[in-house]
């Protein structure tokens, strides 16, 4: 049996750390391969799972990826295209009630930045379609020039344009950070905690963020597992894999983002996180 491993061609051999699943798939005896997603000379019909892992290009070609995803047979690929139709578009942070949740809202025209910033003070703006946070800008001028133009690019991936959300400045993010739980299967397996760099709110390490990881803290995981079952009433279905990223916000743990398509599994800072998604593929071959 076969897994292919969707990757984009800027990572023919993977994610950050990818020797860690490849250990962990070979041990096994899994026949894998890392194979970019838009490669047209895949048989992907051939193989006995398909997973997501590294398609960090798929904000700037979301509906070629969403296309691709809805090509597959949906009983061999993991989570589902229906799953990524609706988490590629941050939107779907407008859904999400009763979870506690950074406050968010929609924001395309000139009038609904102005709310926004009127009603946050200083608003993080940010594409609906973006990764790896490209493209945040922190206002806290309704006449900003950078508002409502296409925002400043990631440094590795193209410009990115609207429509954007908007949410309140989390101050916690330069001080406690953002955390990320990894649920597979519906089990909790692990933490990591990102701070940013400086005066930055991004917590990537394009933009100087540094992350670690730390032993479970279960007020977190409670509500990772409490976001996990959510989704399991949203799409009638456990997903097979869930990262929450959490923000201390309002005196509470809430949720930043819910990455269900290509979530980093963070394996250069944490290796063992490759041994856990290794057996999640074992139990679904």
């Amino acid at each position: 049996m076969t897994v292919l491993l969707a990757t984009c061609a800027d990572l023919p051999d993977g994610e950050p750390g990818f020797e860690a699943l490849d250990r962990a798939l070979a041990a096994r005896d899994i026949d894998f391969a890392w194979v970019p997603w838009d490669d047209r000379g895949v048989d992907w019909a051939g193989a006995s799972l398909v997973v997501v892992r590294a398609t960090w290009d798929y904000a700037t070609r979301a509906e070629e990826f969403l296309r691709w995803t809805r090509s597959l047979d949906q009983s061999r690929l993991l989570n589902g295209a229906d799953v990524f139709e609706w988490n590629h578009d941050k939107a779907y942070l407008t859904d999400l009630d009763p979870l506690p949740v950074v406050p968010t809202r929609l924001t395309s025209t000139p009038a609904e930045f102005a709310a926004a910033i009127a009603e946050f003070g200083t608003a993080v703006v940010k594409p609906r379609v973006s990764a790896g946070g490209a493209g945040l800008i922190v206002a806290s001028d309704p006449l900003d020039p950078r508002l409502g133009t296409p925002i400043q690019s990631h440094p590795t991936y193209e410009p990115v344009g609207g429509p954007w959300i908007a949410q309140p400045l989390v101050e916690s993010v330069r001080t406690r950070g953002e955390v990320s739980v990894f649920v597979l299967a519906g089990e909790v397996i692990s933490q990591v905690d990102k701070v940013p760099a400086g005066d930055e709110v991004r917590v990537h390490e394009e933009f100087g963020g540094a992350s670690q990881p730390v032993p479970i803290d279960p007020s977190v995981a409670s509500v990772a597992l409490t976001a996990n079952d959510w989704l399991t009433q949203r799409f009638g279905r456990e997903l097979d894999y869930v990262r929450v990223d959490l923000l201390w916000y309002a005196d509470e743990w809430v949720v930043s983002e819910l990455e269900l398509i290509e979530p980093g599994l963070y394996l250069d800072v944490l290796p063992a996180n490759a041994e856990s998604f290794a057996e999640l593929l074992v139990t679904r071959l």
